[in-house]
């Protein structure tokens, strides 16, 4: 009789997650995953197939629960310019340790996203959603006259998410946090109405 699984899946996938996150696809062994997730080896294998599976499923997760904090963010303020803003410098505003630990979307597309098309495909939908909804933001503050009316919303929302991937990995650098701030306030002076 085969034994049922006695894990929750998604809090094992979370586990790994972090330590993907922390280590790195390349770095992260089988054994380094089973201790995070606290399950026995023949369970992760029936599970999620193998290591690279149990990476998409936490590449996944990381979108989701990722994605639901940047759309939250945006909906916090009635400006739309000052929930961007406070989106923006919640990146320097982080914890030394989660500036270090970086991004998960942007450690796997320096990591993995030029040689594996798997996660490429994962990383390609994410940046849609994270496109579309920096295009939603900027149209609306250009619509309370807060962004130029002028500028293309998909071209700033572009500019935006390249800007959002280079904060973060400014910040897994070493950046300082005024800088990454300065880079903000930049960033966004040069979107607002004239």
């Amino acid at each position: 009789m085969a034994r049922t699984k006695e894990f929750d899946r998604d809090e094992a996938v979370r586990r790994a997650m972090t330590v993907f996150w922390e280590q790195g696809y390349e770095a992260t062994s089988t054994d380094d995953l089973l201790r995070a997730m606290g399950i026995g080896r023949q369970s992760m294998y029936d599970t999620f197939g193998d290591k690279h599976g149990l990476y998409l499923d936490a590449l996944r997760c990381y979108q989701t629960e990722y994605g639901a904090n940047m759309a939250e963010c945006l909906r916090s303020h009635a400006s739309p310019l000052a929930a961007l803003r406070e989106f923006l410098l919640s990146i320097p505003g982080a914890t030394p340790k989660e500036r270090a630990r970086g991004c998960l979307t942007v450690n796997a597309t320096t990591e993995l996203a030029h040689t594996d098309p798997e996660v490429a495909t994962v990383l390609k939908s994410s940046g849609a959603l994270g496109l579309g909804m920096l295009e939603r933001i900027v149209r609306e503050a250009q619509h309370k006259g807060e962004l130029n009316s002028k500028l293309d919303a998909r071209v700033a929302a572009s500019f935006l998410l390249t800007t959002i991937g280079g904060l973060r990995l400014g910040a897994k650098a070493g950046t300082p946090p005024d800088t990454l701030r300065a880079v903000v306030d930049f960033t966004l002076s040069g979107l607002k109405a004239q």
